[in-house]
């Protein structure tokens, strides 16, 4: 349990799972510091502070995107003197579509947002808590890190990079009683994907689909316990991953070229 002095820092906390994992680090009596680039931040800071009346809330408008932004955020806690005992890299935007078709101003966004600003939050911050002996680091990443497909070819790649930067992260700080954890979510249901409710309802029934709340329990008992990674939902995704893994490349151009994705 935290002390009224602890401060979580959670990116991309407006909605969605950022918003479900800044109210378990309430629940667990951290205060937050909650980090968007959208205005809706100041309305999560008031729901997170009517179920949680005792946490101190800190909301903070920032683009994420921007090369400046970790150090803009590290040097706000400095001047604040605002210690932060957790860190959670959530902060993203789905996405598949040809490398190419994108725009350049979006391809160095998803590349800023997805490595670049949290590699920076994880060493500026990595660096205090390490001289501390203690913190936490969770990261959202996806399942689709282990996944090498078409349409998938910059989302994928920037959540392979965070992956792999967060187990070496994991075996660097443990050590020094810092717990870096990599969070892989499969399906969630946050309202990203345009389908319809039924299926959304068969899929969590199935274990296919986790609801926002359930990923948020499972990735903060994985980050308090130790764990290095955490995939939720596990089981359906683990074996369909594999299967991926299995498709020759040729098989996947036979895909492209009939127009199945």
């Amino acid at each position: 349990m935290a002390t009224k002095t602890n401060y979580a820092l959670v990116t991309g906390a407006s909605s969605g799972i950022g918003l479900e994992l800044a109210k378990g680090l309430a629940k667990r009596g951290y205060n937050l510091l909650i980090v968007s680039n959208v205005g809706e931040i100041n309305n999560a800071a008031i729901q997170i502070q009517n179920e949680y009346p005792g946490i101190l809330i800190i909301p903070l408008v920032r683009d994420l995107s921007l090369q400046n932004a970790a150090r803009e955020i590290y040097e706000y806690t400095r001047a604040n003197e605002i210690t932060i005992d957790v860190l959670v890299n959530n902060a993203g935007v789905y996405h598949d579509r040809d490398i190419l078709d994108d725009s350049e101003a979006f391809t160095s966004l998803i590349l800023n947002l997805h490595m670049y600003t949290p590699a920076m939050l994880c060493y500026l911050f990595g660096q205090d808590m390490r001289t501390r002996k203690h913190g936490y680091i969770l990261n959202v990443c996806s399942v689709t890190s282990k996944i090498v497909a078409q349409r998938l070819g910059t989302y994928a790649s920037t959540k392979s990079f965070l992956a792999a930067f967060t187990r070496s992260l994991h075996i660097e700080l443990k050590p020094y009683g810092v717990y870096v954890t990599n969070v892989s979510p499969g399906a969630v249901d946050t309202g990203l994907f345009s389908i319809p409710k039924w299926v959304t309802k068969a899929g969590k029934c199935l274990g296919i689909i986790a609801s926002p709340q359930m990923l948020s329990r499972r990735a903060l008992w994985a980050l308090f316990h130790g764990w290095s990674k955490v995939t939720v939902p596990a089981v359906f995704w683990h074996i369909l991953c594999f299967i991926i893994l299995l498709i020759p490349t040729c098989v996947l151009r036979l895909i492209r070229r009939l127009g199945w994705f």
